[in-house]
């Protein structure tokens, strides 16, 4: 077989009609200009028109110079499938460590994939399979991933690691990780190992989709826990949406993440944690101007790093739990992250506190931040069923209802799995909404937002189109909210806090009823030490300007209002 520099797919023997499996003739082209790149240093491309391009049972081990360009996202469609093979996975091009003795040494060079589809929805493996991907590639070196559309992949959608002076743009995932429940590792929309190529890894990551996706929609993941977290990579001008987690930094140093929305994520809309495969959390990294909105969990969930980080600039809003909330997991780190930064953040309209800290802080700087009309999850336990009440897909209508908007944001609520015979019992404020003995078996959803007669829900897991896991409860159903928590501030610290400098907030509700109990709430369990809180404005919010369940030790309070 001669080599051109550009190979039509169809000359070589690519169908494109669906039917055929074409891998075996794409496989038989990939090798013969890779074997030509290899013996006079030419990269080429394969050049595939608008078709339905079949890979059938086994990947295409990918080489180093080969690109692959089609004719654009829904035009050049790659459909994969493993009906003779269901304990391989079947991504369309690979390339592993463990498969191919990927390495630094071992590499693949100048590539581009642009322009196609990848359609993941006809592999099926008999048990969870982290390869199981669209794309599973490893140590690239001068790659551009542009213009794909990747969806339904049993694992992760766009699954390349070690990425070196790499752009990935314009990639839009979908469903990914159909096969993961949410507690495997990988099944992301865009999910990129690090740490193979050292301490610097230059990759940007910009203009990029994840929606739906089983666990995160971006992620970064050191790969091996003696490795160096890596700098140098960006992510910049995405959108994340209906995924467990928006973007997560499981193990980078100094990631920057610029101007990206991320919104109506399942757990959170930005993860810091040990959650990863080598229980590293990200370091060091920078969050500015971007939109963290209607997050079913948390707005930004940063823990398990030793610091610093810092968020500037963003609008933290309508979460269902924290805007903000410092943690740490179990078997990750555990000491206090020290330097961590809010600058001129704009968190409002969280379910509960706007600022949340339940892991030790050390010299924490957070100022110039505006912290209002947090607290929304403010309504109290509530009952009904019976005519007027209605489930949809994805909502609970009761007719009759006259809910505080916003106040059952993040709550869970019940609904019989059979309509009630009985009108509900009403609940006196501050009852637990427990079921009698005898009463029918309930499902749960969790809600999102509310008006005043409608509660919107979270899908059941991402991608989906129900909130309901057996089935939309019939109509007139009996359903139960449980009573608002309390108290919920501005700022609340329920951990070690350090020499904290808290200067030129304005930490108030402005709304009516209000919701923010408190600008400051020290928990029992806080133990505040030193530093300086000054300048603020701590007034307008519900009860008291502040709350000390535990005293602060030392530092200065001063000249704060309200």
């Amino acid at each position: 077989m001669t080599a051109p520099l550009t190979a039509d797919a169809h000359a070589y023997g690519l169908a494109g009609d669906g039917t055929a499996d074409d891998g075996p003739a794409l496989q038989e082209l990939v090798d013969a200009l890779g074997d030509a790149t290899a013996a006079d240093g030419r990269p080429r491309t394969v050049r595939v028109p608008a078709g339905r391009y079949l890979v059938r049972d086994r990947p295409v081990r990918w080489r180093s110079g080969v690109s692959l360009v089609g004719a654009g996202r829904g035009a050049t469609c790659f459909v994969l499938a493993n009906p003779g093979a269901p304990d391989r996975p079947v991504p369309l091009a690979w390339f592993t460590t463990a498969q191919h003795g990927a390495g630094p040494e071992n590499h693949i060079a100048d590539v581009t994939f642009a322009r196609f589809e990848i359609d993941g929805s006809r592999v099926r493996t008999e048990e969870y399979e982290v390869l199981a991907k669209g794309l599973g590639l490893q140590y690239v070196l001068r790659g551009r991933f542009s213009d794909l559309w990747i969806h339904d992949t049993a694992a992760t959608g766009f699954g390349c690691d070690f990425l070196q002076d790499t752009v990935v743009e314009g990639v839009l995932t979908e469903r990914c990780g159909r096969q993961d429940p949410g507690e495997k590792m990988g099944g992301a929309g865009i999910g990129i190992g690090v740490g193979g190529w050292g301490p610097v890894e230059r990759l940007a990551v910009t203009d990029c989709t994840a929606r739906g996706n089983g666990t995160n929609g971006i992620f970064l993941e050191l790969q091996q826990e003696d490795w160096v977290p890596p700098r140098g990579i960006r992510v910049t001008a995405c959108h994340t949406e209906d995924n467990r987690y928006g973007i997560s930094d499981w193990g980078a140093d100094g990631l920057l993440v610029t101007g990206c929305s991320m919104l109506g994520n399942h757990v959170a809309g930005f993860d810091v944690s040990a959650q990863g495969t080598t229980s590293v959390g990200g370091r060091g990294g920078i969050v500015t101007g971007c939109v963290l909105d209607g997050n079913a969990g948390d707005g930004i969930a940063l823990g398990n790093t030793p610091g610093p980080y810092a968020f500037r600039g963003n609008r933290i809003s309508n979460n269902g739990r924290y805007g903000y909330w410092e943690h740490n997991l179990a078997g990750g780190d555990q000491e206090p992250a020290t330097d961590v930064v809010l600058e001129s953040n704009d968190v409002h309209d969280n379910a509960l506190d706007g600022i949340r800290v339940d892991a030790p802080l050390h010299e924490p700087a957070i100022f110039g931040n505006r912290v209002r009309n947090n607290g929304r999850r403010a309504a109290g336990a509530a009952v009904g069923g019976g005519a007027g009440v209605r489930c949809g897909p994805l909502s609970l209508t009761d007719e009759g209802a006259d809910w505080l908007p916003g106040g059952h944001r993040g709550k869970e609520v019940r609904v019989a799995a059979e309509p009630s015979a009985s009108p509900p019992v009403e609940l006196s404020a501050g009852a637990p909404a427990e079921p009698s003995a005898g009463a029918p078996a309930e499902v749960t959803a969790l809600v999102v937002d509310n008006t005043a007669t409608r509660l919107d829900l979270v899908p059941v897991r991402p991608g989906a189109v129900t909130a309901w896991p057996g089935g939309t409860p019939a109509p007139g159903a009996a359903y139960r909210l449980p009573d608002a928590p309390a108290p919920r501030a501005g700022l609340t610290a329920a951990a070690a806090v350090t020499h904290p400098y808290v200067h030129g907030n304005r930490v108030r509700d402005d709304g009516h009823p209000r919701t923010q109990v408190h600008a400051v709430w020290l928990a029992p369990d806080a133990v505040w030490t030193g530093g300086r809180v000054s300048g603020n404005d701590f007034g307008g919010n519900a009860s008291a300007a502040t709350r000390f369940d535990s005293p602060p030790s030392g530092g200065r309070w001063r000249d704060n209002a309200g």
